[in-house]
């Protein structure tokens, strides 16, 4: 009888450390939970938070791109931080057309070098592009979320993957649901984040096809409120020869708040992509209910949304890294010169 309690007892401790040691690879390879960098990095979300308060203190205009960094990111090869990466030859996801408009990379490469002199060699640029996003929202008056971190960071950042994974403003809501049911994402995720669209500005190009050229016919789109198809007319001239400024949410572009679905609701989407979130009923209800009730749940759901996204995949541990720094690759395995080549540039093109 006593073998057999010490039998037990030893299987016991056995499988305690076999759950043990499952959890921790876990955590480590793309497990993502609050407070992964609890002992690791103790002080990053006030590093991130100061850093951010600061931008955002003198450059207000920059909350709009960091946020969408982030979608950008994570709607190619997942949320692992690809869309930071630089390419000589300009071949990286930065370089693609939906890209060029993306502003603020020069505040990432801050927040890093801070995180860096604190907790060398400990956080992901993609954790960093996560947690700014945040707090950038939070410093514009919008919702406050908790960020799940334990990302790791991808070695593959390539042009043609971003145009062709990357929604465009020009979708309808067949391709939107689609995009989003792709990566994980609910129709109620796809309504939340385009919330996210009030905050920001966009260039006329996105959107002039709508004034001027909705079907190839001159005309423009019959969706669009007239009255306000005027006021983008008079901004966005067709013969210009700039490509202007326009912002997605008049009047508070810098105020994260819910105005964006009364607009929405009125028919004065900038983009096509907005207007179309009339045409499916889920998304219609949500948007009316938000526009009553002046974003009862809004904020809730947003920081929700933001969870559900960050969520998309990261690189498992033997192929993720953490940079030393967020535009170039760190590690590369190269077979024929060993495990840890060091190398200024990403690798860029198909795995």
């Amino acid at each position: 009888m006593a073998n057999f309690s010490r039998y037990l007892s030893l299987q016991i401790i056995l499988i305690f450390l076999a759950f043990a040691c499952c959890n921790h690879h876990a955590a480590g390879y793309g497990g993502l939970r609050v407070g992964f960098y609890e002992q690791t990095c103790p002080h990053l979300e006030h590093i991130v938070k100061e850093i951010s308060d600061q931008v955002m203190a003198v450059a207000p205009s920059l909350a709009g791109p960091l946020l969408r960094m982030h979608f950008h990111d994570c709607f190619v090869r997942g949320c692992e931080g690809s869309v930071l990466l630089d390419s000589p030859t300009k071949q990286a996801e930065k370089d693609a057309i939906p890209n060029l408009s993306l502003r603020g990379f020069q505040i990432i490469d801050k927040v890093k070098t801070a995180v860096e002199e604190a907790c060398p060699g400990v956080v992901s640029c993609a954790d960093i592009l996560a947690t700014v996003a945040r707090d950038v929202t939070a410093a514009m008056k919008g919702p406050y979320w908790e960020v799940e971190t334990g990302r790791r960071d991808g070695r593959v950042s390539n042009m043609t993957e971003a145009l062709f994974n990357l929604l465009p403003p020009f979708a309808n809501i067949t391709t939107l649901k689609q995009g989003f049911l792709d990566r994980g994402l609910s129709v109620k995720d796809l309504v939340v984040l385009s919330g996210g669209h009030t905050i920001g500005i966009s260039h006329c190009s996105s959107f002039t096809d709508r004034l001027y050229n909705f079907t190839g016919k001159g005309d423009a789109d019959p969706s669009l409120d007239p009255n306000y198809a005027e006021k983008l007319r008079m901004k966005c001239p067709e013969a210009s020869p700039t490509d202007n400024l326009v912002e997605m949410d008049p009047g508070s572009v810098r105020t994260f708040d819910t105005s964006y679905f009364t607009l929405i609701a009125k028919r004065r989407g900038l983009f096509t992509s907005d207007a179309a979130l009339l045409d499916d009923e889920e998304t219609k209800a949500y948007l009316v209910q938000q526009a009553l009730t002046h974003g009862s749940t809004f904020f809730k759901d947003f920081g929700e949304s933001m969870v559900n996204m960050g969520k998309d995949r990261s690189p498992p541990g033997d192929q993720g890294e953490i940079r030393k720094v967020c535009t170039a690759v760190t590690v590369i395995i190269n077979a024929s010169k060993g495990p840890n080549l060091l190398s200024p540039l990403g690798e860029f093109g198909p795995d």
